[in-house]
């Protein structure tokens, strides 16, 4: 055999290996890399659509906790001023109550004071009659000391 038919058959065989693969091995190997590029591209896209929704979603975490921080002072403050209201709310009831109880005591004075005046008019009448008793030394009769202590009590 020589050289020449050896090599001239080595580059049909090669040709022909070429031809096989480009025909049957290599169109399914394309898909293949482009099956895995395609992939690997939607993989990268869904990672930065991935990475802008978790900007979006710590922006909207920030205005949430800044609205619930302004809520929360707004609550707090609301609190302070009901607590100042009912504060001086009570303040004004205990004041009125103070008042209430002051005139009651007054007039509870006063009733008082007009009793001790009633009994000290009816004992100065008996007393008064006792000693016109004594003066005279003689009775007077029920009907008389009656109208004569309404007498001095009205005097008095």
């Amino acid at each position: 055999m020589s050289i020449t038919l050896t090599l001239v058959a080595q580059a049909l065989a090669f040709i022909l290996f070429i031809a096989f693969t480009a025909k049957f091995v290599w169109p399914p190997l394309l898909r293949a890399i482009e099956a895995r590029q395609k992939q690997i591209a939607d993989g990268l896209a869904a990672a930065e659509q991935g990475k802008k929704s978790l900007e979006v979603s710590a922006k909207q975490a920030e205005q949430a906790i800044a609205e619930a921080r302004g809520r929360a002072a707004e609550i707090v403050a609301q609190a302070e001023r009901r607590n100042t209201q009912m504060v001086e709310e009570a303040k004004a009831a205990a004041k009125a109550e103070g008042e209430r109880e002051k005139t009651a005591a007054k007039a509870d004075i006063q009733q008082e004071v007009q009793r001790a005046r009633e009994q000290l008019r009816e004992q100065v009448a008996a007393l008064a009659v006792a000693g016109a008793e004594k003066i005279l030394r003689r009775e007077v009769d029920a009907k008389a000391h009656a109208e004569l202590l309404d007498g001095i009590k009205k005097q008095l």
